[in-house]
């Protein structure tokens, strides 16, 4: 097993001790509960049914939402990096609803489209096809002109260094904003479903919050920190697929 996994995991184990330590010293079971009590609720949730459907539930919004976000700010970034008027003609739009607080157009995605998946799915590719475009846009910007002036002296055309040269170089910057996405897509889960849901852990989270089932909150919000932390680690492993030559000089440390 590589070094860094056992790092990591070693840091949750540290951060798992300690929050074990400071649920027990505080002692106040409405804010913070020790992990044994998590977990027995866990257990209980998943034994009803519920979890499982709650899960399910928010995994296929954010499924459509993400994905969605991906294929169109990845798509969106390539085109206004190849287009400097372009570029310059959405580059407003783009600052203005990213600035926008996604959580002010919850109701309304509510009252277009009903309480059903799309809603939910609507506000999370809001949320998250943002920094995808940015990056991607950043990075297709941002390529190194003297590999760009090679390839072309080789007589290479529009299509093959947008391909060769420009693409592999900018996946850094593409992985990133997929990275920053997916945290915020997480996010969005949970904001979509304070309105009008029937189901899902950001109404898991809500209604243990209202009636003040802190192990049941914690339990939501532990899934959709796992979640994240696995959907980060599969981009990562995608980046090495993709682009080898980024690692092969990284020394263990």
């Amino acid at each position: 097993m590589p070094t860094s996994i056992w790092r990591g995991l070693l840091s949750f184990g540290v951060g798992a001790i300690i929050w074990e330590a400071t649920a027990r010293y505080l002692d106040n079971k409405l804010f913070l509960v020790p992990l044994g009590a998590i977990l027995e609720r866990f257990m209980e949730m998943a034994r009803s049914g519920d979890l499982a459907n709650d899960a399910t539930v928010s995994f296929i919004e954010f499924i459509g939402g993400f994905g969605l976000a991906a294929v169109v700010g990845i798509g969106a970034g390539v085109a206004m990096s190849a287009s400097k008027r372009l570029r310059e003609f959405f580059d407003p739009w783009v600052s203005m609803l990213y600035a926008t607080p996604t959580i002010a157009l919850g109701p309304l995605f509510m009252l277009a489209l009903g309480i059903g998946y799309w809603s939910k799915i609507a506000l999370i590719f809001l949320t998250a096809v943002f920094p995808i475009l940015i990056n991607t846009v950043a990075g297709l910007t941002t390529t190194d002109r003297v590999l760009l002036e090679v390839v072309r002296s080789f007589g290479a055309t529009r299509m093959q260094t947008y391909f060769k040269v420009r693409i592999p170089a900018a996946l850094p910057f593409i992985i990133a904003g997929l990275r920053v996405a997916v945290a915020r897509a997480l996010v969005g889960v949970v904001v979509a479903e304070l309105f009008g849901a029937r189901a899902g852990l950001g109404f898991l989270i809500f209604r243990s919050a209202q009636v003040f089932d802190t192990a049941g909150l914690w339990v939501a919000v532990f899934i959709l920190a796992i979640c994240g932390v696995a959907s980060v680690e599969f981009l990562k492993w995608v980046e090495k697929r993709m682009a080898p030559w980024r690692f092969q000089n990284v020394e263990e440390e």
